[in-house]
């Protein structure tokens, strides 16, 4: 009797909200008329956007509802509202979700209120009935059960209404995708500007310099050749130096555009020698990416980049000695997690596709978000305080 009660109370707070929300729409219904009006003489044309957005939340509010009495999510497709006012109004008069949400609103006038009222004389006359009549011949409560009934019913009838179908499904998810690449197309498009321009300054303040004075130096010898022989070979033995200094300095910058060590030992390989040189102890793990064809370059250079940059903030910020390294390829997706045993605090965030540039944790946490959207991989960074710092990052690799 008890458990029955109890669900007969859960059910009469589901049927009592429902009741609420068939109040506020009533309000809402005002709503309506003024932005049906202003529409129509186009000056205030844009508050309906806004109204399909209280319409929204309207409809997600009874979804969540819904879901919190059944136990199953109730799915939402939406076109998303973004863009100037008049693509914002012509997606709001266009989806389909709005026209769906307004159907339920309109059955919810009616079967909201009166379930809820149905509820009232059911636990009027199963106090009397189930509370004496049952509990003296101790049988089985027979009243108070119709009451989630009514719950099941508000839950299905909602459920029905405002379920999308497959093709509204499709065309959302299709929309949040453009939404998303345009997204991930502005944060690959910084993050190569910000590369070329910090090519353009490793070229110009030191390989240019070099080479500069090389000139000089070479230009100085040569003056120096017929009357001072011993000067010019010393003047040459610095324009040699200043070479190789100049080479050393190119191949830096041509490294850091692909390393060599990817091309000669591989993903693994590389990794593996970034693990020994971070000043760590780096525990390394692998499972899946030495077996079969190696992954394309630019996957295994973003791969190479995002470890190589977490392994650096690790010894630098995290104040630990250990990490851990894993990079796992499963089902065309390679994972590449890099942890430590840290401080933390380094932000916490997915970000799915990329992110944007106002994303927190830092300008290395930034560039390997910007690095892994131009390949539409995905990156969740989990740093507590306290730590530990898991960076977890999946590329999409084609073999």
């Amino acid at each position: 009797m008890g458990e029955t009660v109890r669900r007969a109370g859960r059910a009469s707070v589901q049927l009592l909200t429902a009741a609420g929300l068939a109040l506020v729409s009533y309000l809402f219904l005002a709503v309506l008329l003024f932005t049906a009006v202003a529409t129509v003489i186009v000056v205030g044309a844009g508050v309906l956007p806004e109204t399909v957005l209280m319409l929204r939340r309207m409809a997600g509010y009874k979804r969540r509802r819904v879901a919190a009495w059944t136990g199953e999510a109730v799915p939402e497709a939406y076109l998303p509202l973004t863009g100037q006012l008049s693509e914002r109004v012509r997606t709001a008069t266009a989806d389909p979700g709005t026209y769906r949400d307004l159907r339920w609103l309109a059955a919810h006038f009616g079967y909201g209120p009166l379930l809820a009222y149905g509820a009232l004389p059911l636990w009027a006359l199963g106090l009397f009935v189930d509370g004496v009549w049952c509990g003296l011949l101790r049988r089985r409560a027979v009243v108070l059960p119709l009451i989630p009934r009514l719950a099941d019913l508000d839950a299905a009838w909602s459920r029905a209404l405002l379920l999308p179908s497959p093709d509204s499904r499709r065309t959302a998810r299709l929309a949040e995708r453009v939404e998303e690449l345009t997204v991930t197309r502005a944060g690959a498009v910084a993050a190569h500007g910000a590369e070329l321009r910090r090519i353009e300054r490793d070229l110009h303040d030191g390989t240019q310099a070099r080479l500069v004075a090389l000139s000089m130096r070479v230009g100085l010898a040569k003056r120096a050749y017929d009357t001072d022989p011993e000067r010019a070979r010393k003047l040459l033995d610095d324009a040699q130096d200043q070479a190789e200094e100049a080479l050393t300095e190119l191949r830096q910058v041509v490294r850091a555009l692909h390393p060599p060590i990817l091309t000669d030992r591989g993903l693994m390989g590389a990794v593996r020698a970034l693990a020994a040189s971070s000043g760590l102890d780096v525990a390394v793990r692998e499972d899946g990416v030495e077996e079969g064809p190696r992954a394309p370059a630019a996957v295994e250079a973003a791969a190479y980049f995002v470890v190589a940059e977490a392994l650096t903030n690790a010894a630098k910020h995290s104040g630990t000695d250990r990490a851990a390294v894993e990079l796992m390829c499963r089902n065309g997706r390679l994972t590449v997690s890099v942890r430590d045993e840290g401080r933390g605090g380094a932000g916490s965030v997915v970000v799915p596709g990329g992110a944007s540039a106002g994303a927190p944790g830092g300008s290395g946490l930034l560039g390997i978000r910007r690095r892994v959207a131009a390949l539409d991989g995905t990156v969740e960074v989990t740093s507590p305080a306290g730590g530990p710092t898991l960076i977890e990052v999946e590329l999409p690799c084609a073999w």
